[in-house]
């Protein structure tokens, strides 16, 4: 079982609960998800801010990012080819031990809406954003 979590930030919402969800939440993610991909909530609040110059990220703005993320992690088992595995697969060669199947994501290019058609991108800036 493939899991996305996100992890909460105080920066995003003030939500009292939600570092006791996490917290609780996390034994079930180690016990019982095969790979786990983590994404934090106040990094994707951050990119908005910083990398796609948004004054107010809403939840929209950010799941969209998660959505962007989601996609491009599940685009080789969705796509048939040749050179496309399965998740079982990147499994086997990402993750030493069981209980050590938490993943961080990356994803880039990241542009903002009003510059895509007009920026080039270089490899030194995709490899910084990665």
């Amino acid at each position: 079982m493939l899991t996305f979590s996100v992890f909460p930030s105080p920066k995003v919402s003030d939500t009292v609960v939600e570092p006791y969800n996490a917290t609780l939440s996390v034994h079930q993610l180690v016990e019982n998800a095969d790979e786990c991909m983590v994404l934090d909530n106040e990094a994707l609040y951050d990119i908005c801010f910083r990398t796609l110059k948004l004054t107010t990220p809403s939840f929209g703005d950010l799941n969209h990012l998660i959505s962007a993320t989601m996609s491009g992690v599940t685009c080789c088992p969705r796509f048939p080819g040749q050179l496309n595995s399965d998740l079982r697969k990147l499994a086997v060669n990402l993750i030493p031990f069981p209980r050590l199947h938490f993943f961080m994501v990356g994803f880039a290019p990241l542009t903002s809406r009003g510059s895509q058609q007009y920026r080039a991108l270089t490899v030194p800036e995709l490899t910084q954003q990665m």
